[in-house]
């Protein structure tokens, strides 16, 4: 179960601390898609970011709700 985080007295949803996670986990795979030369071959590369992005968040509450 999820709990709050505290930030200076303020209590947050969990997800203040996993979607950064998630959105640094798209960065990288972008970078290495760019650097291996892939990045150009991908059709509709807009939504294959939003996808990437809501796949990593999915794993990201998954790893981080056991």
């Amino acid at each position: 179960m999820f709990e709050e985080v505290a930030l200076g007295g303020l209590l947050l949803s969990p997800l203040v601390v996993l979607v950064p996670m998630a959105f640094l986990l798209s960065v990288i795979t972008r970078l290495v898609l760019y650097k291996t030369g892939l990045y150009p071959r991908i059709w509709k590369p807009a939504w294959f970011e939003v996808a990437l992005f809501i796949c990593y968040l999915a794993a990201v509450v998954f790893v981080a709700g056991r």
